[in-house]
């Protein structure tokens, strides 16, 4: 895919704030369905008004209560609003990027969200960037190869498909195969440079609709930083 231009934007999005803002000053439970996708729409505006490639940081921490509709809203129909069969993913370098293309991080998921939220990601067969304990993780159904594949993205800064496979000593077409699965999962976004980068934690995270310049992205050109956990 081409070059982001200028810089990627992103989003910090307290869905507490979002859901005081759409439902009751006073309201932080996300709970009922028309709730859930009150917030999703207004999420989805922000993503559609951006200039360009959107990580959205989406942060529970001041929701006290989501059930699973909500969670059904806000994280498996806004991640399937994004993601595309691999099939569709074009090859880098070959294709433009739209305005309003999403990429998100889930922060802030207490366990007090837990069951909601993977009920609904297994349900659809989601996977998942999320912040835990300060800790950048995969979650999700993924094979071996794409787990792999995302962690070393991390390690060697933006990569095509010769590269990552040096880097994990198989066959290219192998790692092709991982990358286009990464990035038909919006787990994956095309750098600036070329190649891929994994979606992590923007630099500035809590800093709402920050435009970061591509030199200060995480890994864009600046190989060699540590891999974050990749739980199974």
């Amino acid at each position: 895919m081409a070059p982001f231009p200028g810089g990627r934007v992103h989003h910090h999005i307290d869905l507490g704030s979002v859901l005081r803002g759409t439902v009751c000053a006073l309201y932080s439970n996300l709970v009922t369905r028309p709730t859930g996708a009150a917030v999703r729409t207004a999420i989805e505006q922000q993503i559609a008004e951006a200039a360009g490639p959107t990580v959205t940081v989406i942060d529970f921490s001041q929701v006290m209560l989501l059930d699973f509709s909500c969670a059904d809203e806000i994280v498996a129909k806004l991640m399937l609003r994004y993601v595309r069969p691999a099939a569709l993913v074009p090859d880098a370098g070959a294709a433009r990027v739209a305005a309003g293309d999403g990429y998100f991080v889930f922060r802030g998921i207490g366990d007090h969200h837990l069951d909601a939220v993977e009920a609904v990601r297994e349900r659809h067969g989601r996977a998942i960037v999320a912040v835990v304990d300060g800790e950048v993780l995969l979650v999700g159904e993924l094979s071996d190869d794409e787990r792999r594949a995302w962690a070393l993205l991390h390690d060697v800064g933006p990569a095509d498909a010769r590269r990552l496979s040096v880097a994990a000593a198989c066959d290219e077409a192998a790692a092709a195969g991982a990358l286009d699965r990464l990035a038909a999962r919006r787990l994956a976004m095309p750098a600036a440079a070329g190649g891929w980068l994994p979606v992590t934690l923007p630099p500035n995270a809590d800093v709402p609709n920050a435009q970061v310049p591509n030199a200060e992205w995480p890994n864009d050109g600046a190989p060699g930083a540590g891999a974050p956990g990749v739980p199974s």
